[in-house]
């Protein structure tokens, strides 16, 4: 993979740190809060979450396709060459998708592979060059607490952790460790 020129647009810290192993990287937050960098070729760098049963924890997607929630095109191309690497769509969402039967209505709707935030306000700024993501989740685990451990900003959120750790413990503790995965399935392509 030729990371001359890129830019990595993480929504969280964590990811922001893997992705200073490949270049410049940038923390948008969830959603891109943050706002869209500066830069001219953007990669959307970071953890999505399966809308295929058949994408285990920890699968790298080199997308070569972002799509919105009605299955229009928002960029496409070809995959960044990712060792270790499946290529596949992007759902880019506006918000956390978490429910399993959302999950499969979204996948039969838009034929995405995987789910995540940030990736289509990144394709429709027209300077999408690229989106490497790491499944963290599938359609029938859910996020539990970890989705409130991190702020709109992207960075950790100890409390909204505690909080959902409370109400759901037992999955949100494989939450953490199926995250954890993603992110060092993403080390190991960096």
């Amino acid at each position: 993979m030729d990371v001359d020129g890129l830019t990595f647009a993480c929504a969280m810290t964590v990811e922001e740190r893997v992705a200073r192993r490949l270049g410049p990287a940038v923390r948008v937050g969830l959603g891109v809060a943050n706002g869209v960098p500066e830069s001219d070729r953007l990669v959307s760098f970071g953890i999505a979450g399966a809308l295929r049963g058949d994408l285990p924890v920890g699968t790298v997607i080199d997308a070569t396709r972002v799509v919105d929630e009605q299955g229009a095109v928002l960029w496409e191309g070809g995959p960044l060459g990712v060792s270790r690497a499946r290529t596949g769509t992007i759902l880019g969402a506006g918000r956390i998708v978490d429910d399993p039967s959302e999950r499969v209505r979204l996948h039969e709707q838009t034929g995405a592979d995987a789910v995540d935030m940030e990736s289509g306000t990144l394709a429709r700024s027209g300077r999408l060059a690229g989106c490497i993501r790491s499944i963290s989740d599938t359609p029938t685990s859910k996020l539990a607490g970890l989705a409130e451990a991190v702020t709109i900003s992207g960075e950790p959120n100890v409390l909204g952790f505690v909080r959902g750790f409370v109400r759901a413990p037992r999955e949100t503790v494989r939450a953490l460790g199926n995250a954890r995965r993603a992110l060092k399935s993403l080390e190991a392509v960096t």
